[in-house]
């Protein structure tokens, strides 16, 4: 029966996409199959959120989402993820993550990431031993091999599966099947953890990114839908998506920022007139280190 499901839906991608998407999505359900009892790692992002719906649909209750619950994690993100996979009926179980503890981390230099990965990787690898899975994977995509993600080497050496990047899938790609399948997460903006807020260099701690948090939820109350509190010390640098900065570049609006993050510490406001991109803390880091993949 499940695999009469699958081949429809198949067939139905291929009607509205062709063959290449429809490649892509087949190769992506063998591989998940392939790795049998699989852990997923999950922040309700759209990465991780599609593979962990994938995952479900392919190998069902012999796979689990493993949310991490840190200070870097917004409380509205991981509502929403709880909240998802509640919809989807994908199991999951949530665990608590120390690399707040690590002074690796919190030095915060350019392998942070790594070592907030090796530290939920290292956690997910007792949980999977101890209830008895086969493998751990986690949402990296094609797109991603293009920037800096220090995190994909801690993955690497922990051999942790990466499904939708060996199914050669793009960011746009998983949208698109995650529309088609009807998932609300499809046009969900891009969520990274709040530590990638914080300059380099500046140190992370529960204080500063709670700053971030608020200051996040108050722009969003705004109406904003896409955007960053980027902390440099007392100086917040708003970044908001190109498509709403015109209402973000009124005196009315500037007033309002200003009031919200005043009230949160920084003595100096400033809205970044580039707009919202991925990875913006990433510009300051030397050649070198960004060549080192």
């Amino acid at each position: 029966m499940a695999n009469a499901i699958y081949n429809e839906a198949m067939d139905s991608v291929e009607r509205r996409l062709g063959n290449e998407l429809a490649d892509k999505a087949g190769r992506l359900d063998e591989i998940l199959r392939a790795l049998g009892r699989t852990m997923v790692a999950y922040s309700g992002g759209v990465d991780s959120a599609f593979l962990a719906w994938a995952a479900h649909r392919a190998v069902g209750e012999g796979m689990m989402a493993v949310l991490a619950d840190s200070p870097s994690l917004a409380r509205s993100q991981m509502q929403d993820a709880v909240a998802f996979a509640d919809e989807q009926e994908i199991p999951l179980i949530i665990v608590q993550t120390a690399e707040m503890e690590r002074p690796e981390y919190r030095r915060n230099d350019g392998a942070r990431c790594f070592h907030c990965k090796d530290e939920l990787f290292a956690i997910m690898e007792q949980v999977r031993t101890a209830r008895g899975f086969e493998s751990i994977a986690y949402g990296v995509n094609a797109d991603d091999q293009s920037d800096y993600r220090p995190g994909q080497k801690a993955a690497k050496q922990r051999g942790v599966a990466a499904p939708l990047l060996e199914a050669g899938l793009t960011k746009q790609d998983i949208r698109e099947l995650a529309r088609l399948e009807g998932l609300r997460i499809w046009d969900k903006p891009a969520s990274a953890c709040l530590s990638s807020r914080i300059e380099y260099g500046r140190e992370v701690t529960p204080e500063v990114l709670l700053v971030v948090e608020q200051g996040e939820d108050a722009i969003r109350s705004l109406g904003f839908r896409q955007c960053r509190v980027r902390h440099h010390g007392d100086i917040v640098r708003i970044e908001i998506a190109r498509d709403e900065l015109p209402r973000a570049l009124t005196p009315e609006m500037a007033a309002e920022f200003t009031r919200i993050f005043k009230a949160l510490g920084f003595p100096y406001v400033t809205l970044d007139l580039e707009g919202f991109r991925s990875g913006s803390m990433n510009a300051v880091l030397p050649v070198e280190l960004l060549n080192k993949r």
